[in-house]
């Protein structure tokens, strides 16, 4: 599933108005998140964000396909290393722009609370909404996790997985599953924070979620990306990151 979200007009780099557009690829746990960083870029800048959600490796397949983006923005290293690694990359290496963190949310009526990760396995719980491991970095650190805590066998046969993290923060919202393992930019907006609750995943289970980007070779607007990257790494926007569930790579 990949989300097409048009936070600017046309895909030839300019809108009807003659404003400077750039394509972004976007990890889906961004979702809540871009909407937010378009409306101030183009308000500092004066470009407009065309954005595209979807898991990781959506995106990367994407990538490798030829799709016209501009810049990329994982939930990972290992997904844009990918696009290194294929020559497709303006770079030697994948930039970090923010760290993600792994929560284990319910809805306020579900009837879980207080809520632990001790409900997990609670006998009461039948469905447990995770990302699919193989194309969401999020997925991977709650299949990391549930491993490491030696709960993976037990909760396994629950599972309701989704393409990628957004997916899967709709299946616990939407009561499709009792529990889920969402990402924290999920769990931070305010429509989930009023139906729902979360804890937090303890960080040494997992793999630390090192979101990067790359700025794609072929883009014919690789000044305009590298000013929209460093403007991301900034310290004011990086000060910012954590209201939206993301923490600062400084």
């Amino acid at each position: 599933m990949c989300l097409v979200v048009c936070l600017g007009g046309l895909l030839d780099g300019q809108s009807a108005w003659g404003q400077k557009e750039l394509r972004v690829a976007a990890a889906a746990d961004l979702q809540p998140v871009m909407p937010v960083l378009a409306q101030e870029y183009e308000k500092a800048k004066g470009v407009k964000l065309v954005v595209s959600f979807g898991s990781s490796a959506t995106l990367v397949t994407q990538i490798l396909n030829g799709a016209p983006f501009d810049i990329f923005l994982a939930a990972d290293y290992v997904f844009p290393e990918k696009v290194v690694i294929a020559g497709l990359a303006d770079g030697g290496e994948p930039t970090a722009y923010a760290k993600g963190t792994l929560v284990l949310w319910t809805r306020k009526d579900s009837g879980l609370l207080p809520l632990s990760l001790d409900r997990l396995t609670d006998p009461r719980v039948k469905t447990i909404a995770v990302a699919n491991e193989l194309h969401a970095p999020y997925g991977l650190a709650a299949a990391v996790a549930l491993r490491n805590m030696k709960l993976y066998e037990k909760v396994a046969p629950r599972f309701v997985v989704g393409e990628n993290i957004s997916q899967t923060a709709q299946f616990v919202e939407s009561g499709n599953a009792q529990l889920g393992l969402i990402s924290l930019t999920a769990a931070s907006t305010e429509h989930f924070r009023e139906i729902g609750t979360y804890v937090l995943v303890p960080t040494s289970q997992y793999p630390a979620v090192r979101q990067c980007a790359v700025i794609l070779a072929k883009s014919e607007h690789k000044a305009e990306a590298h000013i929209f990257l460093n403007w991301l790494l900034s310290p004011a926007i990086q000060g910012e990151l954590p209201q939206m569930g993301l923490g600062p790579v400084q």
